[in-house]
């Protein structure tokens, strides 16, 4: 068997409940789900839904978030940190999202990383999670999971993402994002990974070492 087909098989038969779509992945409309995504660079779950809310309160549309100061979107957004450069690239994107799409968000990868401050992870997560593409996004946890298990060895989110689109089978590509993700998580953990309690260790080349192999987190990777 293939050995990403093993891999996938396991983590699929292994899955605590079925998967399904959690965290701030997916939110009211496209458009919050493309915000939320942008803010949740470098920050944890809780930290961008807190940022995210507060925004969205204050204002839940391009043209709303256009009529605030940057000032104040930095002031809402402060939870999820690097507020500044967010709170610029916010306005920016719904600069963009008006003048060049009538204030729609694209649904093709093309289009949405063309947009400021999104890159493929956040293109891939919308993809997934908001229109039903099945896609592979790559945060810090499949980054890392993926490379100690030998699904790839590119060096950034990006080249990890692209091997695993090529790499694994079509039946699994819906699910495989929050698996990986799961699995990263639970076992596969940055810091003394459950080798012990791991499904996949007889597959994996990282527990037939002495020490895990340590993945650093890929730059600008969110914490998911």
């Amino acid at each position: 068997m293939n050995p990403v087909t093993a891999v996938m098989e396991r983590l699929a038969a292994a899955a605590r409940t079925p998967v399904t779509d959690v965290g701030v992945k997916r939110r009211r409309s496209a458009f919050q789900s493309l915000v939320a995504c942008l803010l949740s660079a470098q920050s944890r779950d809780a930290n961008t839904k807190k940022a995210a809310d507060a925004l969205f309160a204050a204002a839940a549309t391009p043209a709303a978030i256009l009529a605030l100061d940057e000032a104040r979107i930095a002031e809402l957004i402060r939870p999820c940190g690097l507020y500044n450069s967010k709170a610029r690239n916010l306005k920016r994107l719904c600069r963009d999202l008006l003048d060049r799409h009538g204030g729609e968000v694209p649904s093709d990868r093309e289009g949405l990383m063309a947009l400021p401050g999104i890159g493929r992870k956040c293109a891939d997560i919308m993809l997934r999670f908001v229109y039903g593409e099945p896609v592979i996004a790559v945060d810090t946890h499949v980054f890392r999971a993926a490379r100690r298990l030998g699904l790839s060895q590119a060096s950034t989110a990006d080249g990890v993402a692209r091997d695993l689109e090529a790499t694994v089978p079509a039946r699994f590509k819906h699910d495989a994002h929050l698996l990986l993700l799961e699995h990263g998580k639970r076992i596969c953990r940055s810091r003394q990974p459950r080798c012990d309690a791991c499904v996949l260790a007889e597959l994996c080349p990282s527990a037939r070492t002495a020490a895990p192999m340590r993945v650093a987190r890929a730059s600008g990777v969110s914490q998911g």
